[in-house]
């Protein structure tokens, strides 16, 4: 590859005005919010900013850009007419997961080391910003090793290659390969998020069972295996369903791929169990209670990516105004394109800070810890993906019509915007969730109340937003109000989480045009902000 720079001068025009290509990244020194909330969440610092310099290299960045520009295939038969039942993807792909999960993305959580989950949402948000496709199989490999633990032997079998910081994408079974890939199939169409409306049938067959059914979604079909729910005798329960077996193949049928909104890199597929092989992981009739653990761990990071997407589309809008000029000035030097990526990066900041602090939860072994990290997942979710779509749209905008083709990477980020709400719980589940868990878990509500506490007497306008919302909220909300009383909650907890972690004026600006109505409906329909103090939190690579 030729490293000569690209003309200015053409036979036309001579290009001025335009950034110059950016190369080479350092993600972790170029965000100061990420390491002051990283070090608060206990992270191993020292692998995320390892971690920052290769991800943000300019190869990793150009085989990001190849798995999107080169879409996965069904490959159903061979020419024969044998049942392949393959996707086949650019070696980009490969070369992405090869490079994550040898990093340690599903593997350092489960390593013994301290901070290991918080460390796992860094390196979620990190690699949002680069490819969020590959996040996907790399996610339910992470998730699923606390379900395994529900059968001690499929435990030993499959949790030394989830965890094996290897990756090895060829058809063969599980105990021929380095590293393995697990994914997930629930979904049926008649159910969606209601899974006691799963149809699919699992049949003993001496000590395993045969699932046949149809799965409306089943992401990264090529994964080495899959958790899954079906019913049985017994009642709905859960399944590790193998993809390849020795000497053959496992009866899962791809009928298509998802012609779907967001990345291009991942596939999603429909699949049909005929007479598929399938070890049983649970007790039967113990399947939402055995697959919830993968569950759980999923929406730790499905709270932490819209942080990172967050992140690379302010970064995009920031690196133009500070690069492009308009009416003599630079944009970056007008009072309002300042207001609004000001504006927006208190979004960004407040989803990372709380995100992180929720993964803090995660390692944490007491009760109190496993019922704030319950709780705290499905707030961060909830509120954090209900931001992003409209933040990486108004930094769509602050390019204009650059920002509306594929090259400026905003068009990408913007598809995917939506996904993190809708996978493993939308907003109207995460709010029945969180009430569920308000009326069923008082230590939840305990530990709420003591971290919102934590950041009382420093603000007035936050000490009065927590009283307004006691007073507008004295008990638990009836379901139609539920939104309103999840988004006041969150907002009062990524207040509390910024009071005690992020410089003054992010707190200052979050808590007066988040918690006490000082703000229009729209990104920079705001005032009184510190506008050189919080852009500084988006120091550029």
């Amino acid at each position: 590859m030729s490293h000569s720079a690209p003309r200015h001068q053409l036979p036309t025009h001579t290009v001025t005005n335009q950034p110059e290509p950016r190369g080479d990244q350092n993600l972790w020194t170029a965000d100061p919010a990420l390491q002051d909330h990283a070090k608060a969440a206990g992270a191993d610092a020292d692998h995320l900013a390892g971690y920052g310099v290769k991800i943000g290299r300019q190869a990793v960045q150009s085989a990001a850009a190849e798995a999107n520009r080169n879409q996965p295939e069904a490959v159903l038969f061979d020419a024969a007419g044998r049942r392949l039942d393959e996707v086949r993807y650019t070696g980009a792909y490969h070369e992405l997961l090869r490079f994550g999960l040898g990093a340690g993305y599903a593997a350092c959580a489960w390593e013994g080391h301290k901070g290991g989950h918080a460390t796992h949402a860094g390196m979620v948000y990190l690699t949002s910003q680069i490819e969020p496709g590959v996040c996907c199989p790399m996610t339910m490999t992470y998730a699923a090793v606390p379900a395994l633990k529900a059968n001690r032997a499929l435990f030993k079998d499959w949790v030394p290659k989830l965890t094996a910081r290897a990756y090895d994408g060829a058809p063969k079974p599980l105990a021929r390969k380095p590293g393995a890939t697990m994914g997930m199939a629930m979904t049926e169409k008649q159910g969606g998020s209601d899974l006691r409306a799963i149809t699919t049938t699992a049949v003993r067959d001496g000590d395993v069972y045969r699932l046949n059914g149809h799965k409306w979604f089943c992401s990264a079909p090529m994964s080495d295996g899959f958790l899954t729910l079906a019913q049985a005798e017994g009642g709905l329960s859960c399944y590790v369903v193998p993809r390849w077996l020795e000497g053959t193949r496992n009866g899962i049928q791809i009928n298509r791929l998802k012609d779907k909104l967001g990345n291009h890199a991942n596939a999603s597929a429909e699949i049909d169990y005929v007479d598929a092989l399938a070890y049983p992981l649970g007790e039967e009739g113990e399947g939402i209670r055995t697959i919830i653990d993968m569950v759980h761990h999923t929406r730790l990071d499905t709270a932490l990516a819209p942080a990172g997407l967050m992140r690379a589309a302010l970064d995009r809008a920031h690196h133009w105004a500070r690069h492009r000029s308009a009416f003599d000035a630079r944009l970056i030097d007008q009072p309002l394109m300042r207001a609004v990526l000001a504006d927006l990066t208190l979004d960004w900041e407040g989803t990372l800070a709380l995100g992180l602090h929720v993964a803090r939860a995660f390692d944490g072994t007491s009760e109190r810890d496993r019922a704030f990290a319950r709780l705290g997942v499905a707030l961060a979710k909830f509120l954090g993906n209900k931001l992003a779509p409209g933040l990486v749209y108004e930094a769509m905008e602050a390019l204009g019509g650059s920002g509306y083709v594929e090259d400026s990477g905003l068009p990408l980020l913007y598809r995917e915007a939506p996904l993190n709400s809708i996978w493993e719980g939308s907003g109207n589940v995460m709010c029945l969730d969180i009430l569920r868990t308000l009326r069923h878990e008082p230590l939840a509500g305990e530990v709420l109340s003591d971290e919102l506490g934590q950041a009382t007497g420093q603000y007035r306008q936050y000490d009065a937003a927590i009283k307004a919302h006691m007073q507008r909220f004295p008990k638990l909300p009836d379901e139609a109000e539920a939104r309103w009383y999840v988004t006041s909650l969150a907002s009062l907890l990524t207040a509390s989480v910024l009071i005690r972690q992020a410089p003054p004026a992010v707190a200052e600006g979050y808590v007066a045009t988040r918690l006490s109505g000082e703000r229009g409906r729209v990104a920079g329909a705001v005032s009184g902000l510190d506008e050189a103090a919080i852009l500084a939190r988006l120091a550029e690579p």
